[in-house]
């Protein structure tokens, strides 16, 4: 019984019912920001992989970050020891590309100040944050070119000239760089690296390249990763 006693004074020492509505409304603003930072990395994010599976960690992440930082921000011997527990854990899942860790360190920063006490303030930084987002993909829209990929190819090879190919390609592109050349006795392949101003002149590069070779195959290729 005695053990008992000293068990539950042991887990209720650092303990005060006053805390449970500041962590509850902690827990539920760390929740909605988690949950609505992972809504903006589905819609603003560039990454090639599965967005939605991976914005599904934000919120348990976010909350569990929470929960540690709340337990250990009262006691310097907690707070050693998390250092120590830390240092045996390793990542697994490898990141494969630098736009996913700046989210999941946004969604560190999220638990950190709502396990901190400082929720408000987080509010604050996320709106902030998220205008951020919001405003460089705005603005990241406005100035985008079509950058593509450009392959032409025939099976007659003799009727085609690259150098027409290039010098009609001046005409409507803003950039173009050859990538590569192809050529043997049953047909010519030429990729090129192209930038257009507005998709009009992808049309009328097109157009104007099968008015001079019809039955050469044109194929674009974008270049970008919005999906």
């Amino acid at each position: 019984m005695n053990e008992l006693k000293a068990f539950i004074s042991d887990n209720l020492s650092g303990f005060s019912p006053k805390t449970i509505p500041s962590f509850l409304f902690s827990f539920l603003i760390c929740s909605i920001l988690a949950f609505i930072l992972g809504k903006m990395y589905v819609k603003y994010g560039n990454s090639l992989s599965n967005r939605k599976a991976f914005a599904r960690n934000f919120l348990i992440l976010a909350i569990t970050t929470m929960f540690i930082i709340s337990v250990v921000k009262s006691s310097l011997a907690l707070s050693l020891g998390l250092v120590g527990a830390l240092s045996i854990v390793r990542f697994r899942s490898a990141i494969k590309e630098p736009e996913e860790l700046t989210y999941l360190f946004l969604t560190i920063a999220i638990g950190l100040g709502c396990g901190a006490g400082l929720a408000i303030l987080t509010i604050v930084a996320f709106v902030c944050f998220a205008g951020a987002i919001w405003f460089t993909n705005r603005l990241k829209k406005e100035i985008e070119t079509q950058n593509l990929y450009l392959t032409i190819s025939t099976a007659l090879p003799e009727e085609m000239d690259l150098k027409i190919i290039v010098d009609e390609l001046k005409k409507h592109c803003s950039g173009i760089k050859l990538k590569r050349s192809d050529e043997n006795a049953n047909m010519k392949e030429a990729s090129f690296f192209v930038e257009f101003d507005d998709f009009e002149k992808l049309e009328e590069t097109k157009a104007s390249i099968k008015k001079i070779y019809p039955k050469i195959a044109i194929v674009f290729m974008d270049n970008t990763r919005d999906f």
